[in-house]
């Protein structure tokens, strides 16, 4: 039976500047994917239905014959897929209003079974964790990097610390897969476990504190301060103090300077000495720029940091104002405060902004990519032009210039 992952488009839009250029089920959240979670429950590969743009990257695989649809931003625990492997032809989970998974025996008619509803339906058994905003990511992430640890490393052995100037707190916490180096480091994981992933380094002095989820072939620079509740995607570098933060993967933040209650999209840069505010002065809830609503909204946290799309970079002693989203493929740099929110393709600072024209991002990305070995290839030029025409109205500069 095949399982495909389907973008619910009363929440896809709430996760913009992400969801531009990934799945809802694609967002990482934990030491996992939200796809990653679903695939090792049910141990079968997933497809995505998504958005027209992002298929030929994101295929949704087979559609003829029976399948299992799961809401894409629905975080899989045990119980919940077990809830959805026992579904019957015809049937379906909500949670609520909002429809969980169901099972179909015709996956070619999804978009009229869900249209038109099920024949027979369930709820879900205890609450489940949605990923509905996009601060959503960093409040849940905790408490998933701890599930995923236990999905990932339960029947299993972890490699040895080995370093004997390391000093390790609590190492029946800690799990490091194949090919990790550790070099003089403190790992703390008494308030939550620390996954050190395949081929991962932990550079001299660095202070780790769990939850810390580190990706495959990542690595903590000297001296970084880990403050908990922080996921480091794939193939990352990672400095400074950071604190209940996501970096997606293929992003660096090498250098001095602090991030907290932070996502960091994939492909981004954060020059020497960036900063991000994530209280504000008055201490009063947080508002952010909705790419759905298309005006502030009201995040009802005390603490929210930066969100940051894909390929956006920014230079040296960059300072974010509390609750700031930047769109993809932005570049922003000079001295004082950008605004709070940042269109994508946007070349600029406090200063003002002007177009990063779509060319000349190209040539970036394609330099970027490649260093990883990695092209920037048709696919991602199509993705990136779509997102392009989607965002022209939110640049309102180029209006002005008309």
């Amino acid at each position: 039976m095949h399982v495909l992952l389907f973008d619910d488009p009363a929440i896809w839009p709430h996760l913009l500047p992400f969801t531009f250029t990934r799945p809802v089920a694609a967002l990482r959240c934990g030491i996992l994917t939200l796809a990653e979670k679903w695939q090792h429950r049910l141990r079968q590969p997933v497809g995505y239905l998504t958005q027209l743009h992002l298929q030929a990257k994101f295929p949704a695989g087979p559609t003829q014959g029976p399948a299992l649809i799961i809401n894409g931003a629905v975080c899989a625990d045990d119980l919940l897929a077990r809830q959805v492997q026992a579904l019957q032809p015809g049937e379906a989970l909500y949670c609520e209003e909002m429809l969980v998974a169901a099972h179909l025996a015709d996956a070619s008619l999804v978009a009229e079974l869900i249209q038109d509803g099920f024949r027979k339906t369930q709820e879900v058994q205890e609450p489940v964790t949605v990923i509905r905003e996009v601060w959503h990511l960093f409040l849940h992430n905790g408490a998933e990097i701890r599930r995923d640890f236990t999905l990932l490393t339960k029947g299993r052995q972890s490699a040895p610390v080995g370093d004997p100037h390391t000093i390790v707190y609590a190492p029946e916490n800690i799990f490091i897969e194949p090919g990790v180096k550790i070099r003089a480091a403190i790992l703390n994981a008494e308030n939550g476990p620390i996954y050190l992933g395949k081929n991962s380094h932990v550079s001299e002095g660095a202070i780790i504190k769990g939850a810390l989820a580190l990706g495959e072939g990542s690595i903590i620079n000297p001296g970084a301060k880990m403050r908990g509740d922080n996921t480091v995607g794939p193939h990352c570098k990672v400095g400074g103090e950071v604190g209940n933060s996501i970096f997606f993967g293929h992003s660096n933040k090498g250098h001095d300077g602090y991030v907290g209650n932070s996502v960091i999209g994939e492909w981004c840069n954060l020059g020497a000495d960036t900063n991000t505010s994530n209280l504000k002065n008055n201490y009063a809830p947080v508002k952010i720029w909705s790419h759905a609503a298309g005006r502030f909204v009201n995040t009802g946290q005390q603490f929210c940091g930066l969100m940051m799309g894909d390929h956006s970079k920014c230079g040296i002693n960059t300072m974010f104002n509390t609750g700031t989203v930047v769109g993809v493929a932005a570049n922003i740099f000079g001295a004082g405060f950008p605004r709070t929110f940042i269109p994508s393709f946007s070349w600029g600072g406090a200063a003002g902004f002007e177009t990063f024209k779509l060319p000349k991002m190209a040539e970036v990305a394609e330099r970027v990519m490649a260093r990883r070995h990695l092209p920037y290839d048709a696919t991602e030029q199509a993705i990136m032009q779509h997102v392009f025409e989607a965002t022209a109205k939110e640049r309102v500069w180029e209006k002005a210039s008309q």
